[in-house]
């Protein structure tokens, strides 16, 4: 029997893709706004003095942006490594106490981030380390990794565990296999895994807020610093060269899974 499709499915999926991507329709051509008052309302015209400014400010938003993409590269960096060999690790044996350990290790993604906050600020203040880059990339290490643990390990469940005993029989040792065998295989799952991670340090306010020092400032920060002037549109310029890049790279992920796959 063939299944009848609902006549609302198509405006469904419309209301829901209009509610998703409008609010970014509205940065991307607000930053391009004529119109310079305090907390503009009405498109006046076309203009590209917001990206002058921008660029022209270097010590502003562009300075916050540079240190968030410095945090978000470290963050994600360690933990692709961590989470990566975290899953291989869980994926390869069966043990008592496995499922605790590893609902344990997606604890920091489940809490509250104003707990985690505040709970990254008492241990820091506790130790006496000094408040700065260090410290906010300890923090976001510490939430990034679960999310490259949880995708490299289902990336895990899904492959097949007979090709890296083939290769271990075939005279290969361990490290050779990892390498040659289990994370060209995994890779997609790591990739996925690294980006999400880092879209979430990059994005991230409430423990940045705890863990940052005076001489350190990330791009939501600084946002958020401004919203008591009136947010500038320079913002709406730096968000729409964001989301430029951000689909450049995503583009490029698909092309290399897609070349990986057709191999």
């Amino acid at each position: 029997m063939k299944k009848r499709r609902s006549p609302w499915a198509p405006l469904y999926l419309t209301l829901v893709l209009i509610l998703m991507y409008l609010p970014i329709a509205v940065v991307v051509l607000y930053s391009f706004n004529a119109n310079t008052s305090r907390f503009p309302t009405a498109f006046t015209g076309f203009s590209l003095q917001f990206y002058e400014a921008l660029f022209r400010d270097t010590r502003g938003l562009l300075d916050s942006l540079w240190t968030s993409l410095i945090l978000a590269a470290c963050s994600c960096g360690i933990a692709m490594v961590i989470g990566t060999l975290g899953a291989i690790g869980m994926a390869g044996r069966k043990f008592r106490g496995q499922g605790a350990i590893e609902t344990l290790s997606l604890l920091p993604i489940m809490v509250p981030e104003i707990i985690l906050g505040m709970a990254f600020l008492a241990v820091f203040t506790a130790v006496g380390l000094k408040f700065g880059m260090l410290t906010l990339i300890l923090a976001h290490v510490t939430f990034c990794t679960p999310y490259v643990f949880i995708i490299v390990k289902g990336r895990l469940a899904g492959m097949d565990p007979s090709l890296a005993e083939a290769s271990r029989d075939l005279g290969a040792s361990p490290v050779r296999t990892f390498f040659e065998i289990t994370l060209p295989l995994i890779m997609p799952g790591v990739l996925s895994g690294v980006m999400l991670a880092f879209a979430m340090s990059l994005d991230d306010f409430v423990i940045s807020f705890f863990v940052t020092g005076a001489t350190t400032t990330t791009l939501p920060l600084r946002i958020y610093s401004s919203v008591r002037t009136g947010v500038s549109l320079q913002v709406n310029a730096l968000c729409t060269l964001t989301l430029a890049f951000v689909a450049i790279v995503m583009a490029f992920k698909q092309l290399v899974v897609d070349r990986r796959a057709n191999r």
